[in-house]
């Protein structure tokens, strides 16, 4: 008598994020994605959407942006990371305004949170307009583009700032299952989509020459962790890290307890910076580089 049982649903089920249904949720031309055994294999999107042509989407996700950005000349970034929920000052005040008038007491506590943060969103801007400043004369080799991850809140605010300036600015976006799109300000031929984290979290890295981080949620905390970990380790060559909000990051990250219990070194807190101004922000880099 056979004993076996059926596995659960839940542990036989793919965890992984499936990439035709991902791109069925934002269709190009969904007659494409028919079945054509004729097909030439490399023009045929059914196929290259099967799992078993994961590797090779995963390369051509590696190879797309990097031969891009390689010939629009963007060398060198500053990346900068960041709540995609703090708004900017118009939106604030527009909210505020609003939730005032309907008299909602836990619209207007939200709003004043709102406009709080919305200071984030002003430095962000100023600061990547300091970069681009800098950038405006130099040889393309020299230059320093500002990129981020082409969201709203801080990112927009990044894009932003460099887009007001006329430089071009660099948005790695990805697909997610809740709506989702570029922000406006960043340079269309640099705006570029992923299905896997792990492939953009390379692009990040690859021609970062500073990451600032302002506060943010569990997505600016991988990023952080991630480059910390990069430079600690030395897979990644030094690059300042730049944490915008002093009193956020020292309240979020107690490192006074990480010492004390010896998970890292006390050199170890030399690999990042506490900023409260994009001039400070700005002076970091200038002082690693000579600038």
């Amino acid at each position: 008598m056979d004993h076996t049982q059926p596995l659960p649903q839940h542990i036989v089920e793919n965890k992984l994020a499936d990439a035709l249904a991902d791109l069925l949720k934002h269709p190009i031309d969904d007659t494409v994605l028919h079945p054509n055994a004729y097909r030439l294999a490399f023009a045929d999107p059914e196929f290259l959407l099967r799992r078993e042509t994961r590797g090779i989407r995963i390369q051509l996700e590696m190879l797309k942006p990097d031969l891009d950005q390689i010939e629009q000349g963007i060398d060198n970034t500053v990346v900068v990371f960041g709540s995609a929920r703090f708004p900017s000052p118009e939106t604030a005040d527009a909210a505020m305004a609003q939730a005032q008038a309907d008299g909602d007491a836990a619209a207007i506590k939200l709003a004043e949170r709102h406009l709080s943060n919305a200071r984030y969103y002003d430095q962000a801007r100023l600061f990547a307009r300091l970069v681009a400043e800098h950038s405006t004369d130099l040889d393309s080799k020299a230059k320093l583009y500002i990129c981020t991850g082409g969201g709203p809140g801080i990112m927009e605010a990044a894009n932003r700032g460099a887009h007001e300036v006329g430089a071009p600015t660099v948005g790695l976006n990805i697909a997610l299952p809740h709506e989702q799109r570029a922000n406006p300000y960043v340079t269309p031929a640099l705006s570029f989509k992923f299905h896997y984290f792990a492939l953009r979290k390379m692009h990040f890295m690859m021609r970062a020459k500073a990451l600032v981080a302002f506060p943010g949620g569990f997505g600016t905390l991988d990023e952080l962790f991630e480059v910390i970990t990069l430079v600690q380790t030395r897979k990644s060559q030094p690059v300042p890290i730049v944490l915008f909000g002093s009193d956020y990051w020292k309240r979020l990250l107690n490192t006074d307890v990480m010492l004390e219990e010896g998970v890292i070194s006390p050199e170890d807190l030399k690999l990042f910076h506490y900023v409260d101004t994009p001039e400070a922000g700005w002076d970091v880099i200038k002082r690693f580089y000579a600038l």
